[in-house]
């Protein structure tokens, strides 16, 4: 089963370890998003995702939101699972937001985090039967 996002979660994780929460995020994402999808011919390493945001001094991070992003909006499309924002719809928020003390960053990052999430309630409920249990690891009744 995979966990939903928390945009403010990551918001608060994000500012406590000043950032580096965010190569969490993109590890764990990378990786869920590649289970949904599958073999599209697109899927990245996790960690490679991480070694080239890190080597790239976080500018591979833009490319990584709008190639995820993409990926999230064909699958909603497949799917029809509402999602009105594509890839070049998060590159800008999140390039053109720094322009706005940072703002738009965070509105795009929100709308990704929104997309993420009902693909994962669609994808657990045709996997799981609808089942989301607050802690998968405790004894069921």
């Amino acid at each position: 089963m995979i966990q939903q996002r928390n945009f403010v979660t990551f918001i608060l994780l994000s500012l406590v370890t000043c950032g580096i929460y965010t190569f969490y995020f993109i590890y764990t994402t990378t990786r869920d998003i590649n289970t949904m999808v599958g073999n599209d011919g697109r899927n990245t390493e996790p960690t490679t995702a991480i070694l080239l945001s890190i080597v790239t001094c976080g500018f591979y991070t833009y490319y990584w939101y709008y190639d995820q992003g993409n990926r999230i909006k064909a699958l909603a499309d497949r799917n029809g699972i509402p999602c009105n924002e594509n890839g070049t719809s998060y590159l800008m928020w999140v390039l053109l937001g720094t322009l706005i003390c940072g703002i738009g960053s965070w509105i795009g990052i929100y709308l990704f985090i929104k997309n993420l999430n009902n693909l994962i309630a669609a994808y657990n409920s045709s996997n799981y039967g609808g089942y989301y249990p607050q802690n998968p690891s405790a004894p069921q009744a």
